[in-house]
């Protein structure tokens, strides 16, 4: 299990949020093709396109834990929740935020580096820690429930 990490995330301002984008992801695998797409149209936008392959990375892997261990079965399949998963990308001057949200109040469980990297699954928290500068989660408060999953990239600044 992993504490709620904030270490890491700068403190950024939520009104200084140059650019904000989100969209909701249905409970199904198929999500993760769409958060990417999503992911692409946006930095494209927003300028920021060359970092599309790790942001991409990064976001699936998020998008696929969160479907897979944030979503509550019943008999296989995940009820419906409207939005289940939801996909946030927040850019600052120099620094981009990727958030997604799930409805469960279970913490990340990353593997333990010693596992066997030739596995089919579980190195999604390891790649995230590889690619993003830094990454952490927190339990959502108030009317919110559940966690968010978070992933911080520096930018070049634009000079």
């Amino acid at each position: 299990m992993l504490e709620p990490l904030r270490q890491g995330l700068p403190p950024l301002d939520p009104a200084a949020v140059s650019n904000a984008a989100s969209c909701a992801l249905p409970a199904r695998y198929e999500a993760v093709r769409e958060a990417r797409q999503f992911t692409r149209r946006t930095l494209d936008q927003w300028d920021i396109g060359d970092r599309f392959d790790d942001v991409c990375l990064v976001v699936s892997e998020l998008v696929t834990n969160a479907l897979r261990h944030g979503l509550p079965t019943s008999n296989g399949h995940a009820p419906e929740q409207i939005p289940p998963v939801r996909l946030h990308l927040m850019r600052w001057t120099e620094r981009l935020v990727c958030a997604v949200r799930d409805p469960s109040h279970d913490s990340p469980v990353a593997r333990d580096s010693e596992d066997d990297f030739s596995a089919e699954s579980g190195r999604g928290l390891f790649l995230v820690d590889s690619f993003a500068d830094s990454w952490g989660w927190h339990p959502l408060a108030g009317t919110l429930n559940g966690k968010v999953v978070w992933a911080l990239f520096r930018l070049q600044s634009a000079e």
